[in-house]
């Protein structure tokens, strides 16, 4: 019997995870630990990266607890992306916030790009239209804010990198500044098709060549645990690093079925895999999926800036407990009784990319009651989605049939119903939703030459659409006409 077990780490916004994946498929033992994000001021977001990092080692500290240590074969990691660590070379302190993926701070910057015309050029190497969400316009406020970043980056003294690197770093002492391709591609400075940063997107965005990452293949061996930084034994291997939206379409399709996927969490991400790189004519991005040697697989991408973000926003606002409360809130009523609710409480991502647009409340009446503001905010999570998805269909160039489901927000069987209803297809739903986690497991299980099961139908719960059309399509308009208003507003507010 093989008793041997991978440390698979979830490294999320507002939680990290880790889990005990054995040979098997199952899940030996998990952890959490939640995540603080601050908002010094409106449209910012960061964390604390040295929290990042030991909150992490906490983690992996519990779980060698209950195991005799040795028997950790491998560590694979899947990360929040499009968040930015920089720290210092020689002490491995961070000399500035993790600024996360929410972020709106390089919004000035963005801007002044795309109205130098930089745009189309960007998304040609890149594959990513220009947003305050990608990394690149953030690590160039990071260094033009904080006293000598700049020159100490040019001199050599700093690294740069996305959450997996900050945490390889950690976890080999120093020994290891990398990255894999799938987090890479989400930076805005690396060209998707040569596989290599771009010279002349770090130029255009400011950004020395020198701060960042050396970029392996996702199945690397990314390198070892040093000697006393964790409660691993010396030497256990990295053999994987993905994102974490990445992973968990990868566990998706562990059977060999392309599937599209959405991983439902503070924000939401739809991808569906192409056999080569595709350029979206619907607000999409394209983007790698995953790396396994010299295999590159691509994939579209839809990003969300705020789904479950805006649960957790209506149950504070609502003076609910939690969030169960608003889903049984929510469910107390037949519809919303016509409010909508945009959520763009940091903007507006995909397929609308407007990154001034904030969040709207309308079709208030005096017959409106706190029940039908919760409706209307699970139906946002969902008929965002079903934006999303609708670009999918055009960009592909057939209906997307069924869409797989991960995410915290996925064990909420009332959004789930509500994502059949508003996209009129079937929602497949694990009956695991740790998926980014086990989709890393399963790609360092490689590493040690095991194959994990895929997942049979039997673990999966399924949701078929019930809405009536006509309903559908009134629930629609009002959406389409709420997401139109609130992107008009913000281009009055530019002016």
């Amino acid at each position: 019997m093989d008793d041997r077990l991978i440390l698979a780490i979830d490294q999320g916004t507002t939680n990290t995870k880790a889990l005990l994946v054995a040979p098997d498929g199952s899940v030996r033992l998990s952890r959490s630990r939640a995540m603080r994000v601050d908002y010094p001021q409106s449209g910012w977001a960061e964390q604390s990266a040295s929290d990042i990092w030991e909150g992490v080692a906490a983690l992996i500290a519990e779980l060698a607890a209950a195991v005799e240590p040795s028997i950790i074969a491998a560590v694979a990691i899947s990360n929040q992306r499009e968040t930015i660590v920089l720290w210092d070379a020689e002490t491995g302190r961070p000399v500035g916030p993790a600024i996360i993926w929410q972020c709106r701070r390089s919004a000035n910057r963005c801007a002044a790009l795309r109205a130098a015309g930089h745009e189309a050029e960007i998304v040609a190497r890149s594959g990513l239209g220009i947003d305050p969400l990608f990394p690149a316009a953030k690590i160039a406020w990071l260094l033009d804010t904080i006293p000598d970043a700049r020159e100490r980056a040019e001199r050599g003294e700093l690294r740069c990198g996305t959450v997996d690197s900050w945490l390889l770093w950690n976890l080999t002492g120093g020994a290891v500044h990398a990255t894999d391709h799938s987090n890479a591609s989400r930076t805005q400075l690396f060209n998707i098709g040569t596989l290599e940063w771009d010279a002349e997107l770090v130029r255009l965005f400011g950004v020395p060549l020198g701060l960042l990452p050396k970029v392996m293949p996702s199945d690397s061996r990314f390198g070892a645990v040093a000697p006393g930084l964790t409660a691993l034994a010396d030497g256990t291997p990295i053999l994987a690093v993905m994102g974490d939206s990445h992973a968990a379409l990868f566990e998706h399709s562990a059977d060999g079925t392309q599937r599209v996927k959405v991983t439902i969490g503070t924000g939401s991400s739809l991808m569906a895999a192409t056999g080569e790189r595709l350029h979206s004519a619907q607000g999409l991005s394209s983007t790698i999926a995953w790396s396994r040697g010299d295999r590159v697989q691509y994939a579209l991408e839809g990003n969300i800036l705020v789904s479950g973000h805006a649960a957790a926003f209506a149950t504070t606002m609502l003076g609910l407990p939690d969030e169960a409360a608003l889903t049984a809130l929510a469910g107390s009523v037949e519809d919303s009784g016509g409010v909508v609710f945009v959520p763009a409480l940091a903007g507006l991502g995909a397929p609308h990319w407007c990154s001034d647009a904030r969040g709207t409340i309308t079709g208030l009446s005096l017959a409106t009651q706190p029940a039908h503001i919760a409706r209307a905010t699970l139906e946002a999570i969902a008929l965002q989605i079903g934006d999303v998805v609708a670009a999918l269909d055009a960009d592909l160039g057939a209906p997307v049939a069924e869409l797989s489901i991960d995410g915290g927000a996925a064990r909420n069987a009332l959004l789930m119903q509500m994502l059949a209803d508003v996209t009129g297809r079937r929602i497949v739903r694990s009956a695991i939703p740790e998926a980014s986690a086990l989709g890393v497991a399963r790609l360092a299980a490689h590493g040690i030459g095991v194959t994990l099961p895929a997942s049979n139908q039997e673990q999966k719960e399924f949701f078929d659409p019930v809405m009536p059309a006509e309903q559908r399509d009134r629930l629609l308009a009002r959406w389409r006409a709420a997401v139109a208003g609130a992107v008009r507003a913000a281009g009055s507010s530019e002016t």
